[in-house]
């Protein structure tokens, strides 16, 4: 008796503890070999200012006390993953601008790797697994290519912890038009998955606001994305 009342309390303990993570969200930036010098600062500066922008901000605070929770990665090989952002609580603005900081800070971590998506996604499922205790758990992966290494994304679904896990996708169309479609059929998954479009790497900025704002509002197709525009472009 004395153990399953320590164990209804324990429960009921950890309950609301949980409930207050709204959004466990792993964004995923390319920095494959195809990706420039040029194409990974407009990268990561397009993150940072979409994170940043006035509209995210609000969208990520207005859940109080139901927080989010960010962590940010690069990959690109098989084996070249590297973190650019921990588990980090959304919880007010000096938080917002701790991850904007980090986000921009470390040097690029690889260069010369193929694009071993599957590897990238399994990577975000285990990121994923061992991060906070959340309502919804969303993967954004970007990238600017298809898989050219190791195993494919449906692999990376048979093989690693991906239940209960959205995975949303940023298709960077340079030289392949087709890229979206792609990221259709074989990257995202999970209820309510999309694929945004960046029209090459000058539009991330804006795609990452967009998809963003969708994926903290939780909004299905249809639903109008009221973002302000920035005069600043």
């Amino acid at each position: 008796m004395v153990k399953a009342l320590a164990l209804l309390l324990a429960l009921c303990a950890s309950g609301p503890a949980a409930a207050q993570c709204r959004l466990a969200l792993a964004l995923a930036l390319d920095v494959s070999s195809s990706v420039d010098a040029s194409e990974h600062l407009l990268q990561r500066r397009g993150l940072a200012a979409a994170l940043n922008d006035a509209d995210v901000r609000r969208a990520i605070l207005s859940g109080a006390p139901r927080h989010v929770a960010l962590a940010a990665y690069e990959w690109s090989g098989r084996d070249q993953h590297q973190m650019l952002l921990n588990w980090t609580v959304l919880d007010g603005d000096t938080s917002i601008d701790g991850a904007v900081a980090a986000i921009l800070s470390p040097p690029r971590s690889h260069d010369n790797f193929p694009t071993a998506l599957g590897y990238a996604l399994g990577y975000g499922a285990t990121l994923l697994a061992r991060g906070p205790d959340c309502t919804r758990r969303v993967l954004d992966v970007s990238g600017d290519g298809r898989n050219n290494e190791g195993f494919a994304p449906d692999l990376a679904y048979q093989h690693f912890p991906f239940a209960g896990v959205t995975v949303n996708g940023l298709a960077v169309l340079n030289d392949n038009p087709a890229l979206a479609g792609y990221f259709e059929r074989e990257v995202i998954r999970g209820p309510r998955a999309f694929v945004e479009v960046s029209q090459g790497y000058e539009g991330y900025r804006e795609a990452m606001t967009r998809k963003l704002f969708r994926e903290i509002n939780d909004l299905v197709v249809g639903q109008t994305l009221q973002i302000q525009k920035d005069p600043r472009g």
